[in-house]
């Protein structure tokens, strides 16, 4: 087996790949995009960080290629949809690199609250000015942590140590996970009010996209300061600068940026009461070696035959398993992504229920497929579909799965059952021939949509003129409707609607939608 290592990883890692008995490692470091298409074509595993860019034209060059080891989180840079379609292994180390961007993280909360980069310019021009650098103490201070996955949780860890109180804002955080961690767990716009220093560290989606944003700011208290080693996007750059200019923050410490690397005549760079650095999150020696070693242990693994964990594709399934189960994977996730979309909170259990042929079959990895779908989308490359099962249960999330070898309608059917806080919302689906995976009920209101694209999803009072009132507000903005699907139980009573619609609908319209009289529910769905 021939491994390529294209970009400068840990010898360590390497030594770990040579270890694997017929393994032979080729290493080529800054391949140009041409000379990549040449030295990939015969080898059956590539292992790279984030430089080298692995696009469809690159794969269908490389006939023989088994698995792509990505050293570090992110796989922005591997097409994986269409490694998915040629069966080829996507691999990651989400573990790595947590400690060395927590540590990060806590070290520029020390700098932003003590000057000390400024401290330090100001000696070595020659000046000894102790008044002006004057900072403030984290402890009894109040730490909000934005998104408390792996890395926010250590942030918490360490914040607690330096005796801070420590509010934590998650989607998935529960009640019983929070007192596990010795937090606070608060809805967002309570916890950037009630907190001192505020860190991120939620994946970019387009639910994050300038989760601190103007709005954001004026709902903090004055004097907060604001730290950012999770991803440039996440805090709307303009807004912050407003917000230090009018006093509301008194400080930042950014590593990341909506566009990287820093333009030399951004404004943020004229701020003195702002550190920076270079994306510097996972930059030790130790995070780089651990990186290494894990993907080069499960790439080894995965060219041996051996079981493996961390694959943002699906795993390899057995003829068989293939052959039964491959035209509802996509049913699964799609499902576990629609409802994740519609719950208000983090679910504190839920149950899976297979009826029909399914529950003859071994569905643990549709089971996986649903909740990689369910978590991914808050967790994104922190989830996959090895380790969802395991995500859930460090979320304190109940999984149950249930059979029914009979379904009253349908000859199979996935439906998924989410509770919390005294609620519960349901999401049940199935494949027709020829049309593929529909959702076919919300909450036992009957509807046939695709899922696919994006989505306009309505709870609202069934009466004349609600569907040309959202119609109107779409179509305002150009946005066109493909399909509509709309179930009620009575006339008069409440009822549900589903949209597709052509583009990605804007928050603002869908408050919009939410703000018209009757409607109790809207949200925008992608899929």
């Amino acid at each position: 087996m021939k491994v390529l290592v294209t970009d400068g990883i840990s010898e360590l890692g390497v030594e770990k790949l040579q270890s694997f008995p017929n393994i032979e490692v080729i290493v080529r470091p800054e391949l140009t995009p041409d000379e990549l298409l040449e030295e990939i074509a015969d080898v059956d595993a590539l292992l790279l960080r984030s430089q080298s860019k692995i696009t469809e034209k690159v794969l269908q060059a490389a006939v023989q290629l088994k698995v792509i080891g990505r050293a570090g989180v992110g796989v922005d840079n591997i097409d994986v949809t269409a490694a998915t379609r040629r069966g080829i292994v996507v691999l990651n180390a989400p573990d790595g690199n947590t400690i060395s961007a927590a540590e990060h993280t806590f070290a520029m909360l020390i700098s932003l609250s003590r000057h000390i980069p400024q401290a330090d310019a100001s000696i070595r021009s020659g000046r000894w000015d102790r008044k002006k650098f004057i900072g403030v103490e984290l402890a009894g201070k109040t730490l909000a942590v934005l998104g408390m996955g792996r890395i926010g949780s250590e942030v918490a860890k360490r914040a607690l140590a330096f005796q801070m109180r420590v509010i934590g804002y998650d989607p998935f955080l529960t009640q019983e996970r929070a007192k596990v961690l010795g937090v606070e767990a608060k809805p967002l716009e309570e916890a950037i009010a009630e907190a001192d220093f505020i860190t991120v560290h939620t994946p970019l989606t387009k639910e994050t996209h300038h989760l601190l944003n103007e709005a954001a700011f004026y709902r903090m208290k004055r004097g907060v300061r604001i730290v950012n080693c999770a991803r440039g996007g996440i805090i709307d750059e303009q807004a912050l600068l407003r917000a230090i200019e009018e006093g509301i923050v008194a400080g930042a410490a950014l590593d990341v940026f909506e566009r990287e690397p820093l333009d030399a005549h951004h404004p943020l760079l004229s701020r003195s009461d702002v550190v920076l650095t270079p994306h510097l999150g996972a930059s030790t020696v130790e995070a780089q070696v651990n990186v290494a070693i894990d993907v080069a242990e499960e790439v080894g693994r995965v060219l041996s035959g051996l079981p493996f964990r961390n694959a943002v594709n699906l795993p390899s399934l057995t003829a068989e398993q293939n052959r039964e189960l491959s035209p509802y994977l996509e049913l699964a996730e799609k499902i576990g992504l629609f409802a994740t979309q519609l719950v208000p909170e983090a679910p504190q259990s839920i149950e899976i229920t297979y009826s029909g042929g399914l529950a003859q079959l071994d569905v643990s990895f549709l089971t996986r497929t649903l909740l990689k779908g369910l978590l991914a989308y808050h967790y994104q490359d922190e989830v996959n579909y090895v380790n969802a099962p395991i995500v859930a249960e460090q979320l304190h999330i109940q999984v149950r799965d249930v059979r029914e070898p009979k379904s009253k309608v349908f000859q199979n059917l996935i439906s998924l059952q989410l509770y919390f806080s005294g609620a519960q919302i349901k999401v049940a689906g199935t494949l027709y021939n020829g049309f593929g995976p529909r959702i076919v009920e919300v909450d036992g209101y009957a509807v046939d949509a695709p899922v696919e694209g994006n989505m306009v999803f309505t709870r609202h009072v069934d009466q004349p003129g609600m569907i040309g009132k959202m119609g109107t507000l779409l179509g305002d903005v150009g946005i066109n409707i493909a399909g509509m699907q709309v179930g009620r139980r009575e006339s008069g009573g409440e009822a549900i609607m589903i949209l597709s619609v052509d583009k990605v609908v804007p928050d603002s319209v869908i408050q919009q939608i939410g703000s018209v009289s009757g409607v109790r529910v809207a949200r925008a769905i992608q899929l």
